[in-house]
């Protein structure tokens, strides 16, 4: 099994960052992509952004790029998602995932390839 605690989430004002992590641990030998969702209330959960951890090679949905980041360190075991300029719409539950996709994988944004999700940080942005 691989474990996955996320953090960072905030309460900010638009406009602002925040920098959310997801550490793994346990069988983290098990999976090659960490990836970040979000799901706000009454809506379905939508991917955000994932990074495949043995090349660092990090995709973004069009509403993040310029704004995200993905980042890992040494290990490979903790991911950074930072998010500059946040937006009301931004507001969300952010969940870390993880899993084994296929290396050049195009399927990195469907929730269904990872197998290990984590509680979520709550994100909420104000105007």
């Amino acid at each position: 099994q691989v474990q996955l605690v996320e953090s960072g989430g905030d309460s900010v004002e638009a406009g602002e960052s925040l920098r959310l992590s997801c550490e793994a641990s346990g069988y983290t030998d098990k999976i090659n992509c960490m990836g970040w969702f979000r799901q706000s209330p009454g809506k379905e959960r939508e991917a955000v952004a994932a990074i495949f951890t043995d090349g660092a090679i990090a995709h973004y949905v069009d509403s993040m790029k310029g704004r995200a980041t993905l980042s890992q360190d040494n290990a490979g075991k903790t991911v950074y998602l930072q998010i500059n300029n946040l937006k009301p719409e931004d507001t969300a539950m952010y969940f870390c995932a993880a899993g084994d996709l296929l290396p050049h994988g195009s399927s990195w944004y469907e929730a269904y390839e990872y197998s290990y999700w984590g509680q979520g940080t709550q994100v909420t942005v104000s105007s």
